[in-house]
């Protein structure tokens, strides 16, 4: 049986807390910054955390590097 890899697009990406969470950068913080109120950039500036059915995908998918 091959060994399951680690997604390498997800492991740039996100990255599992210590109790197991994975956390993920705010999107439209790339570019383009200048016409975005300092409010919203300030707001984007946190790492928000996946959730849902989505929190599963991203955790199996990295976890042979944990």
């Amino acid at each position: 049986m091959p060994k399951q890899k680690t997604h390498k697009g997800m492991k740039r990406r996100f990255k599992v807390t210590a109790s197991g969470k994975a956390r993920h950068r705010s999107a439209f913080r790339g570019h383009l910054l200048s016409a975005k109120s300092a409010k919203r950039k300030r707001r984007l500036r946190n790492s928000g955390i996946v959730d849902g059915a989505d929190a599963k995908h991203v955790v199996e998918a990295l976890r042979p590097s944990l």
